[in-house]
């Protein structure tokens, strides 16, 4: 584990191994987020001992100190895990404007924070769970509550679910206390009357919706109206609504599955229905699978919270005409 020397700690050598809850204290990750990317991403492989137990060299730690920069940076894990440490580190010291398919990715403000909540939605606790989120809020703020935590905590609940490390009811569990939260924060305080009108859903076969109550909390703190409609609507309900609310842009999220046969047709039949001035979004883990049919309906496809954003400053701009139905 180290040595010691007249007293003193010298680092550990090269091939030393290290248990997976030091790994995670000396590289800032959370266990959970480095078994996922050690078993979905084979960003590592560490040794096994006789009882299964998974021990890291020091390059390893190094390494995953690498990949939780490059992600903090706004790479998705997804396409760096394979990449060389020196690509990483050149990612690092010549950062560029980048795009994933997340929602974003916990700093190292809200990491502590993210650790917490994985634990009470463990524990099944949401008492614990509830008071992670408020510390949080009044940490972070509201953008970095969502940005930061809420959203790297979604995207690291699918993942969990999908590998099997978590249970739907821990799922369904967490879902329903950030709903909570999350409703709170799109509760519109003052805005005023020409505020912009935002659509939000999850399309027809998408029943995922944490996703959809990010985008809204992150809409309404940017000032907009927003007329939520919940998950799994037919094309035909959604276009309606954003008729009659007159909304200028309609954001879907796209969380699961990621092959559903049906979702084109549907995304081609709300992208006709729409009146030529309502913009369409989409975003989610899953809009990567369907962002040819996005872009072949004029949608714009939004990798993160921060990129919706930008897309809804810009489509307040009176002189944008870029994100509307008329450039399908």
């Amino acid at each position: 584990m180290g040595r010691l020397n007249c007293g003193f700690f010298v680092e550990p050598m090269p091939d030393a191994q290290h248990p997976i809850q030091l790994v995670s204290r000396l590289s800032g990750l959370s266990v959970h987020v480095i078994r996922i990317w050690e078993q979905r991403y084979n960003a590592v492989e560490p040794r096994r001992t006789h009882s299964n137990r998974r021990l890291y060299t020091q390059p390893q730690i190094e390494r995953l100190n690498l990949l939780r920069e490059v992600t903090q940076a706004g790479y998705n894990i997804s396409q760096v895990a394979q990449f060389s440490e020196a690509r990483l580190r050149k990612l690092i010291d010549e950062p560029v404007a980048v795009s994933n398919g997340s929602f974003g990715g916990p700093s190292e403000a809200s990491a502590p924070f993210l650790d917490e909540c994985l634990v009470a939605i463990k524990a099944l606790d949401g008492l614990v769970l509830e008071d992670v989120l408020k510390r949080a809020a009044s940490a972070l703020g509201t953008q970095g509550l969502l940005q930061r935590l809420v959203a790297p905590l979604s995207h690291l609940l699918g993942e969990l679910w999908r590998d099997g490390s978590l249970t739907a009811a821990h799922e369904h569990f967490a879902t329903s206390v950030l709903r909570g939260v999350l409703g709170n924060a799109s509760k519109p305080f003052g805005l005023p009357a020409h505020a912009p009108t935002l659509v939000v859903a999850t399309p027809a076969g998408q029943l995922h919706e944490l996703g959809a109550l990010l985008v809204s909390a992150s809409a309404v703190s940017l000032g907009w109206r927003v007329t939520y409609l919940g998950t799994s609507l037919p094309a035909a309900e959604i276009a309606g609504a954003a008729q009659i609310s007159k909304a200028r842009a309609v954001a879907l999220s796209l969380v699961y599955p990621e092959d559903d046969p049906n979702l084109a047709g549907e995304l081609v039949r709300l992208g006709e229905a729409l009146p030529p001035e309502t913009a369409l979004l989409a975003g989610g883990r899953a809009m990567p699978a369907y962002r040819n049919v996005l872009e072949g309906i004029g949608a714009v496809p939004v990798d993160n919270l921060i990129h919706l954003g930008t897309t809804l400053d810009d489509l307040r701009k009176p002189r944008n005409t870029g994100h509307g139905k008329s450039k399908r």
